[in-house]
């Protein structure tokens, strides 16, 4: 039954307030503009004086986190009004502290009247203890709530089910007695594998892969939009794609999903490094290359880089190649190919059988690391130190390093080649 209203309370002026409900099911919650309607026509049957009316739309759960209540208790303070025409006792609190000013501003007086559908609140003891016991009680509903949502959510982690919306690449089945397993997702599932694999077997770079995306195949997630360069990052480096996850985040906490994985753990972290290489490592320690500073493009004059790439076997296990390739920074279009380290390897190698003496500038530093390789060549060979070593030819050398030699020694025969080498159509040339 709707709460009497003294004739006392005719100089009282009212702030209708309507909140919707976050904490209720959504089908047994009143709209705001439903509230709105049976509250004007209690004030009307009653001759309440509302001289305004106040939407919102933030949870009460917390204290001072809704700026149109906090409006509304210093409009009451500033005595603008003294009543308030609400739904419920819970629409003004669901926490102490803002039930505390409530009270605190009926005590001083300046909050003279609460009307709610059902009840009426004055200055008085009785009706302030009431009050507090149905806002406390709505505080005791938030807190179980809390609880029994976060233990449900252990519950399901523990049974291997992510609790949250599935990443992109996965969706949710529809039925309520499958609720949190995540699926396939047919579309958008095998775009989350190729880039994956573009990353980690064709060696591209996030940026690359991002206009990739965007530009050329439309990615585009569940929600119909492309993904920004930050999520991009966020989904290959996420291990719920190769069947783990960890909850909460940062947590330490990890469980094995019940999820159908997209990649395997191999190409996850293969992923992992080749992202750590290209974005988290300084400059001075990402993986050197020893032929990417000797050339040049025959076709532009660009520089000359290095891509690694990882095939991965049928047996199992993966394959490790190197190109090397134009940077095109003197041409967007340059049409150079691309040659492997191995084939690079070999064509230098007989190259140098070509090269004869006056064009190659035997250094000082080439000199000792020839008189070291004579050194350990003597060790192999268990001669003694005082017996003779026999010469060494720089061609022999360069022969041993191309296969061998670490980058560094490697560089370092080819710095002391007169000629500039230059990759042309696929193969090594001088000019």
């Amino acid at each position: 039954m709707e709460g009497d209203i003294s004739l006392s309370e005719a100089r009282v002026r009212y702030c209708l307030y309507a909140r919707k409900s976050t904490e209720s099911d959504e089908q047994q919650a009143l709209s705001i503009d439903s509230q709105i309607k049976e509250m004007q026509a209690i004030a009307e049957r009653h001759n309440l004086n509302v001289v305004e009316v106040k939407r919102e739309s933030h949870s009460a759960k917390e204290s001072g986190k809704r700026p149109i209540f906090k409006e509304l208790l210093s409009d009451i303070a500033n005595e603008k009004y003294n009543g308030i025409l609400t739904w419920a006792p819970d629409r003004l609190s669901r926490n102490a502290g803002d039930l505390g000013t409530v009270v605190d501003l009926m005590d001083t007086k300046k909050l003279i009247h609460i009307q709610t559908y059902g009840q009426n609140f004055s200055n008085s003891p009785n009706e302030k203890f009431l009050l507090m016991i149905l806002c406390s009680q709505a505080k005791l509903e938030n807190d179980n709530k809390s609880i029994n949502v976060k233990r449900g959510m252990r519950a399901r982690v523990d049974m291997g089910l992510w609790p949250c919306k599935p990443p992109t690449g996965y969706t949710r089945f529809k039925r309520i007695d499958q609720k949190c397993e995540a699926i396939l997702d047919p579309e958008r599932a095998p775009m989350i594998k190729q880039m994956f694999e573009k990353i980690g077997y064709d060696g591209w770079t996030g940026r690359k892969l991002h206009l990739w995306l965007r530009d050329e195949v439309d990615f585009r997630t569940e929600n119909g939009k492309h993904l920004c360069l930050g999520n991009l990052y966020r989904i290959i480096q996420n291990d719920f794609y190769y069947g783990r996850f960890e909850y909460p985040k940062n947590s330490g906490n990890w469980y094995d999903g019940v999820h159908e994985p997209i990649i395997t753990r191999e190409l996850f972290n293969i992923v992992q490094e080749q992202i750590k290489s290209q974005i988290l490592e300084p400059r001075s320690q990402q993986k050197e290359f020893a032929f990417t500073r000797t050339m040049t493009c025959g076709l532009c004059g660009s520089g000359i880089t290095a891509d690694e790439k990882f095939e991965k076997l049928k047996a199992g296990g993966v394959n490790r190649h190197v190109y090397y390739r134009c940077t095109k920074s003197k041409d967007r279009r340059c049409k150079n190919k691309a040659l492997n380290e191995t084939d690079l390897t070999e064509a230098l190698v007989k190259m140098f059988d070509n090269i004869g003496l006056d064009q190659v500038k035997i250094t000082a530093k080439l000199k000792d690391e020839i008189k070291k390789f004579k050194k350990r060549q003597a060790m192999f060979l268990g001669k003694k130190k005082t017996e003779k070593i026999e010469l060494i030819d720089v061609r022999d050398y360069a022969r041993f390093v191309f296969t061998e030699g670490t980058v560094l020694e490697q560089r370092s025969v080819l710095e002391c080649v007169s000629s500039e080498l230059v990759l042309k159509s696929g193969q090594i040339t001088t000019k």
